[in-house]
């Protein structure tokens, strides 16, 4: 079995070596194409503008200076038109990646990309919490990570269908399980704009998240596994139409 990895973090991430070693636990033939630089927030962005420079730096090992999703077409594509990976695996994320984040996430878009293909993608995250942002439990997601796969991988993966995999804030032994999970929902609320001055009193903003005791998430949700220490497995379609609110319009259209 052939596996590309990939991530949004960048060719230098901790968390990119974590994936490689959890692709080694199911193969041998293992390419690594990564962006150049962090990429995280970048969504499922195409660099149309910009000329792609691609690095090769080491053994199957390539740097490609644009997004998760060039990342993955420059792999799959170029470096390996000819016989192309049976597998790609993106991550793993420095942060969890539930609810709204599946939106945002370079490291979910990676794995969309390889669903568009065609080929059967999971993402990967690793929650961390205040006490962990600088350190984050990676040896769980080597720990189960391979296990997780090799299940999904076994039940095959219907077509236009990626799976996004979520490792909990806790050391490996502390894990209570697995939880198969829908997409979870936040309070936007939570979103604000930092304004601040440069020394020169001109003003800039950044994007922020507010501080303070969060909402109980909603059970059966990617949110409250993490939360329980539970491995959060939710599959994801490329399809977004909702059908119901197409039903409604049909009939207002009709």
């Amino acid at each position: 079995m052939r596996v590309l990895v990939t991530n949004d973090d960048g060719i230098h991430a901790p968390g990119l070596k974590v994936c490689e070693e959890i692709a080694r636990a199911l193969s041998d033939d293992v390419w690594v194409v990564a962006p150049e630089t962090d990429q995280s927030g970048v969504s499922h962005s195409l660099s149309l503008n910009d000329p792609l420079r691609l690095r090769e730096v080491g053994s199957r090992h390539f740097a490609v200076k644009g997004t998760p999703t060039d990342c993955v077409i420059m792999g799959v594509r170029h470096i390996l038109a000819q016989k192309h990976p049976d597998l790609i695996l993106s991550g793993v994320n420095r942060g969890q990646n539930v609810a709204e984040d599946v939106v945002y996430s370079g490291t979910v878009a990676g794995a969309m990309e390889g669903a568009i293909i065609g080929i059967p993608s999971v993402a990967l995250s690793q929650a961390y919490g205040i006490e962990t942002r600088q350190k984050p439990h990676w040896d769980t997601a080597i720990r189960h990570g391979p296990a997780v796969i090799k299940r999904i991988i076994a039940l095959g993966f219907p077509r236009d269908v990626l799976v996004n995999v979520n490792f909990p804030d806790c050391p490996p032994d502390a894990v209570e399980g697995i939880s198969v999970t829908m997409q979870g929902k936040r309070d936007q609320e939570l979103l604000r704009i930092d304004a601040r001055h440069d020394g020169r009193g001109n003003p800039y903003y950044w994007i922020a998240f507010s501080r303070g005791e969060r909402p109980k998430p909603r059970s059966g949700t990617d949110l409250s596994a993490v939360a329980q220490n539970r491995i959060a497995v939710t599959p994801l379609r490329l399809d977004l139409t909702d059908e119901p609110f197409m039903t409604r319009l049909a009939e207002l259209f009709s």
